[in-house]
């Protein structure tokens, strides 16, 4: 059981994104969405991590790939650097982030400004530029 949830919010994880993993709850800014998304990377969660993606990405991502990278590294942190948009009533939302892991004995990090859109009143992750 997880005790502290690996987003960085000062939840557990049952109160914080494991509701949005087990499927009792959205998130419901872009920003939640992307925090839920990196303890799914976390987990290795990979049907969530493919239920998050907008139908038009779904096609080029692998959940097997990603679960298979997301078990290669460990995850150190999530940092939000910045959000545009992205709350409840918005249908876009930029959030840009650093997911810091350790890859074999290298420190790592993915530095991104993901781009979301709602699609049928739920979050849900479009594409990202690395920085």
């Amino acid at each position: 059981m997880i005790k502290d949830c690996p987003c960085g919010k000062k939840l557990g994880y049952e109160k914080c994104c494991g509701k949005f993993h087990n499927s009792n709850a959205t998130p419901s800014t872009a920003e939640d969405l992307m925090r839920s998304r990196y303890t799914a990377f976390t987990l290795a969660l990979g049907d969530y991590l493919i239920k998050t993606h907008a139908s038009s990405a779904q096609t080029s991502v692998s959940k097997d790939d990603l679960i298979k990278w997301a078990k290669s590294v460990k995850w150190v942190k999530l940092e939000i650097i910045d959000t545009l948009s992205g709350k409840e009533n918005d249908s876009t939302g930029i959030v840009e982030f650093r997911a810091h892991f350790k890859e074999k004995i290298f420190k790592r990090q993915i530095h991104e400004r993901s781009n979301f859109i709602r699609e049928n009143g739920e979050w849900k992750y479009l594409n990202g530029i690395h920085l």
